[in-house]
């Protein structure tokens, strides 16, 4: 996936961002399957379970059946034909998400060759703080931020000044 580009701004930026808001005594289920991302979790000291490649969209199965105090969704809202059935089944009180944000200057991702690589949603941040009120959650902190590219041309010039990425901490009281 990163074969020729790491994200090291993105990455360095949410693992401040996880740092700030969980403790590594939390427990965290990522979803999505193992990636750099959990691997830097994972030698940060957290204890990180991913889910298992199971199409989401049609099975919450392991969001209802492991244990854990904090989901993560980094970059994987935006493959999701329905994002709101996996909140509805978040059984814990905290969620990270971090999603690239729809821009006025180019088209939703689609890779040619990979189903799984292709953006259904980009999203507005109104949308999910819509998303996440809808399913109970409350945001209780967010960050926007640039994704600039060593390329030449009016849209990479656009990326330095034009926020692409959204990372926001919702918590919701499940206790009833």
């Amino acid at each position: 996936m990163y074969e020729k580009t790491y994200p090291s701004k993105r990455f360095n930026i949410t693992l401040d961002f996880l740092k700030k808001h969980i403790s590594t005594n939390e427990s965290i289920l990522d979803l999505g399957v193992p990636n750099p991302f959990s691997k830097i979790m994972l030698e940060n000291g957290y204890t990180v379970k991913n889910t298992k490649g199971e199409d989401l969209d049609n099975d919450q199965s392991t969001l209802r059946n492991e244990d854990y105090s904090v989901v993560t969704a980094f970059e994987i809202f935006e493959h999701l034909l329905n994002p709101y059935t996996i909140l509805e089944n978040v059984k814990s009180d905290k969620i990270l998400i971090s999603i690239p944000m729809r821009l006025w200057f180019s088209s939703a991702y689609r890779s040619k060759t990979d189903k799984w690589d292709r953006h259904y949603h980009e999203f507005e941040d109104w949308q999910l703080d819509w998303l996440l009120e809808k399913t109970g959650f409350k945001i209780v902190d967010s960050v926007k931020f640039t994704h600039p590219v060593k390329k030449i041309g009016f849209r990479p010039l656009l990326r330095y000044f034009t926020n692409r990425y959204y990372l926001v901490l919702a918590e919701r009281n499940l206790k009833k």
